[in-house]
């Protein structure tokens, strides 16, 4: 719930209502006009956050998926790409999974999909049970609430070029506020947005710079790959990784629009690599990071020590690794996208050499 909209509450003396109506407000009926299905992203009361980079806008739909399961269910679906392509009636080629997210209450995955190329393709998102069937989360006549990105980059371009498919990278939603990475249309490119929830309009954002280990340089132009929430010295951070690949510590209290902030390098994780996707649990008392990678397998970073790391100011090169350690995790080959599934679980989506694609749920390392 926003903190505006509680204070309003205690103003007119009205008990404040449950965080599953509050999360609603502002979600009226009416068919959404997704262009592109990107990021994904889960809030409270079954709420799915949609990135539509086409568009620079952020969806938020009521899935009504909001029932607490009791025990999670694992997900284990071989050739889900052939599954899906027999679904929508076309061939695997023209199917693209863009991101994969759990419902954190149901335990139901939510695929994002473009079904076809350029401008005929089609969004959809997907729904996958433990059962590995598959249903489609119809967007017509649902509660849904949009927010417009004020200053996104200029449509155009194609592959790395295309600046505008990097309006949003990744989202993640913390306490009354979905945050958002990606490219503005700024001389400090690189931004991260904090939107309050239920949205209101979005705010231009804070222009990122953070010191590149692998290119020896201060960049500002280098979006946020991927990222998650995380608590350092008792105090909300956000942990990005970049392209190449720099892993950046900034204390989400940084992030005030218009502000230019200069992240912490922590680590330095080896060049030629992209991260896909991240997630932070909690085993035995430590917590740990867990990130996909292109070239370099699944990354396990223990976060103990992040609050005392030292910035990386220097090149690091040869594609050598610095500062915070990692081990890579042998066992996980091919991961593209991850998400957890429970305290013990998550559930991944791998890719062959092949094109073929599944789904996991594998015990978290």
């Amino acid at each position: 719930m926003s903190r505006t909209l509680l204070a309003l509450l205690s103003v007119l003396m009205i008990p404040a209502m449950p965080l599953e109506a509050a999360a609603k407000i502002g979600l009226k009926p009416g068919t959404p006009d997704i262009k592109s299905a990107g990021p994904l992203a889960f809030g409270p009361a079954g709420i799915l956050f949609i990135g539509d980079t086409q568009s620079a806008a952020v969806f938020a739909i009521d899935t009504g998926d909001a029932k607490a399961a009791a025990k999670k269910s694992a997900v284990n679906v071989h050739g889900i790409n052939e599954k899906i392509a027999a679904m929508l009636g076309t061939s695997t080629r023209d199917v693209l999974i863009n991101d994969l997210a759990v419902n954190p209450a149901s335990g139901m995955v939510y695929l994002s999909i473009q079904r076809g190329q350029g401008a005929a393709a089609v969004p959809l998102v997907l729904k996958l049970n433990s059962q590995g069937k598959l249903s489609e989360l119809a967007l017509q006549n649902i509660p849904f609430a949009k927010v417009q990105l004020p200053n996104p980059p200029a449509p155009g371009g194609t592959g790395r070029r295309n600046r505008r498919r990097q309006s949003i990278t990744d989202l993640a939603f913390v306490e009354d506020r979905l945050l958002v990475a990606g490219l503005s249309n700024e001389d400090f490119a690189s931004n991260l947005r904090s939107i309050p929830f239920p949205f209101q309009d979005a705010n231009r954002g804070a222009s990122i710079e953070i010191f590149h280990g692998a290119h020896g340089r201060f960049e500002t132009n280098s979006p946020v790959r991927t990222f998650v929430p995380f608590n350092i010295g008792g105090k909300p951070h956000l942990l990005a990784a970049y392209t190449c690949t720099p892993l950046v510590k900034f204390p989400l209290s940084d992030l005030q629009p218009g502000k230019q902030i200069k992240g912490t390098t922590v680590a330095e994780l080896g060049n030629r690599n992209n991260p896909l996707d991240m997630i932070v649990y909690k085993k035995q008392d430590q917590h740990f990071l867990l990130i996909a990678n292109t070239s370099r397998g699944v990354m396990k970073v223990t976060t103990s020590n992040l609050g005392q790391a030292e910035s990386i100011t220097k090149r690091v090169s040869g594609g050598a690794s610095a500062g915070v350690k990692y081990e890579t995790i042998k066992a996980l080959k091919d991961v593209t996208q991850l998400d957890r599934l429970d305290n013990t679980q998550a559930i991944i989506l791998t890719r062959s050499d092949d094109g073929l694609q599944d789904i996991h749920t594998i015990a978290l390392p």
